[in-house]
Formats: C-alpha cells, structure tokens, sequence
C-alpha cells in the first residue's frame, strides 16, 4: 500500500486512466469490428458508413492509446477494403 499522499493519488489516477484508455481500445476494436462485417456483407453504403464511423474511433484514439502510424495504417486498411466493393 502507498506510503505517501502522492502516491495514493498516483494510484487512483492510474486506475482512472487505465479504465479510460480500454474502454477507448474497445470501442476502437467494436467499430472495427463492426466495419469488417459490413464490407463482408457486400453492401456499400452500410460499409461506408460503418467505415467512417470506425475511422473517427480510430483517428481520435491516435497518439493517445495507440501510435499515429498504427491508426493510419488501420484507417488505410479498412478504406481499401471498402474500395473494392462493386
């Protein structure tokens, strides 16, 4: 157990944050998720629009829990999988 005032308030902010920043890396995962099954089904205008949605998770989480780099490179991806619906 902490020692000190400083480390108990260390404690709690760490726990605050670290339930904020999963909640973030779920909603990330769900939207994406979400986007995939929508590009599988075929159907374009579903998939654009799940696509943009996942693309705003993902863009607002860049550099907070996951590298910029990496949200680029997801954000990509995905757009190039709903490019190829006919």
């Amino acid at each position: 157990m902490a020692n000190h005032k400083s480390s108990e308030k260390r404690i709690l902010v760490t726990a605050k944050k670290n339930a904020v920043n999963t909640s973030r890396r779920s909603a990330v995962k769900t939207a994406t998720k979400k986007a995939l099954v929508a590009i599988e089904s075929g159907d374009k205008a579903a998939a654009t629009a799940a696509v943009r949605s996942a693309e705003s998770r993902i863009m607002k989480s860049a550099g907070k829990i996951m590298p910029k780099q990496r949200a680029a490179r997801k954000i990509s991806r995905l757009a190039k999988k709903a490019a190829k619906i006919a």
